[in-house]
């Protein structure tokens, strides 16, 4: 999950530095050069839609933003969904977030499913875990962590956010990825987890 609990692109506009490539004229270039009585006005429709995407390729990313209204994100024309959405929510935020452990029993199911690499599986292996890093503070009415979306879609609820990480290529920046808990409602409960996280290297 993210920050501590991390145990657990959006279409636009799109730039590139240097002179702009001239679409029309690479598309002239791509005619093609039939055998007499031979036809082929598939292939020269593809070749011209590939001309027209090759100036894509180089762009950079686009960066990963946190919703400013994550209300919204709650709303589903499906009730159950909402409730399953709601669920995970108040959980993140008054659990993971807000470190009130005596909660846990509410939110997870005793046969709690995790598959984060780093954390036992068990209602009672993540108290343990958590217990250990979280201190009870006060709830917020919004997930502090910077939450990009929500999709519910039968029992499963996905919980998107911004990671920012180092630039690799460009020192003493930093650029965005998305991070991701997905989560299986059963019984009014989170019954398993899955997170990207990997395993982390111990040394004895």
């Amino acid at each position: 999950m993210m920050r501590h609990a991390q145990v657990f692109a959006t279409a636009g506009p799109l730039r590139r530095a240097g002179p702009r490539l001239d679409v029309d004229h690479r598309a002239r270039s791509l005619r093609l050069h039939r055998a007499p009585g031979s036809s082929s006005p598939f292939v020269a429709a593809l070749l011209l839609a590939l001309a027209a995407i090759v100036p894509r390729v180089a762009c950079a990313q686009l960066p990963v933003h946190a919703t400013t209204n994550q209300v919204a994100l709650l709303a589903s024309p499906d009730p159950k969904l909402t409730a399953n959405k709601k669920l995970v929510y108040d959980f993140w935020r008054e659990v993971l977030e807000g470190g009130h452990l005596e909660l846990v029993d509410r939110y997870l199911a005793e046969s709690y499913m995790q598959h984060n690499p780093n954390v036992a599986t068990g209602r009672a292996a993540f108290v343990a875990y958590f217990g250990r890093i979280l201190r009870p503070q006060a709830i917020q009415p919004r997930i502090k962590a910077p939450l990009v979306t929500i999709t519910a879609e039968g029992d499963i609820v996905v919980f998107s956010f911004v990671r920012e990480q180092p630039d690799l290529q460009h020192a003493g920046q930093k650029t965005t990825t998305t991070a991701f808990d997905m989560f299986r409602i059963e019984g009014g409960r989170i019954a398993e987890h899955w997170d990207a996280t990997p395993k982390k290297v111990t040394f004895p």
